[in-house]
């Protein structure tokens, strides 16, 4: 049975809470424009495999980024990026073998700057989402058990914008 709209917000992720982290996203990334947030998540769906999963980590989520705690944005406006994942089985055979990988048809590296030719099918993807927000987007792709482990191990939270990771 799905989830209502009070349910999803009610889970917590590594502490923090569905609803407060869509806040967060939607004020910092956004800029509190729900009509942009909606293009955002309307693109990435239309640019991946069905069954896979959209979600967001980092400070984008947190409003700190991992390591220095720094506020998002701290260099100024469109510096700090968007981590979005994705989950799914089939996101992943569009990440080169041979280099777009930490653990080998598991986990991607990030399509981004420092990694730009890893997977080109998501490239035009990236480029219009990087439009939209007008700062950088980062794109990995993973299987749903990493993100259970980066969760519950790691106490990494995340958001999910589009479809379900299995955990959930």
């Amino acid at each position: 049975m799905p989830k209502t709209e009070t349910e999803v917000q009610d889970v917590k992720r590594a502490g923090l809470s569905e609803s407060e982290m869509r806040e967060r996203l939607l004020e910092l990334v956004f800029g509190g424009d729900r009509r942009v947030m909606g293009d955002f998540v309307r693109t990435v769906a239309a640019g991946i495999p069905d069954d896979t999963a959209v979600v967001v980590r980092g400070s984008a989520i947190t409003g700190l980024r991992s390591g220095n705690w720094a506020p998002f944005d701290a260099d100024g406006p469109g510096t700090s990026d968007i981590d979005l994942t994705l989950v799914g089985n089939d996101i992943l055979k569009l990440y080169d073998r041979e280099k777009g990988f930490y653990i080998s048809g598991v986990h991607s590296k990030p399509l981004g700057d420092a990694h730009p030719d890893i997977a080109p099918e998501l490239l035009p993807l990236r480029r219009r989402l990087i439009e939209i927000v007008g700062r950088p987007v980062n794109i990995q792709g993973t299987k749903d058990w990493i993100m259970f482990f980066r969760e519950h191990v790691m106490g990494q939270p995340y958001l999910t914008l589009v479809g379900k990771v299995a955990d959930e």
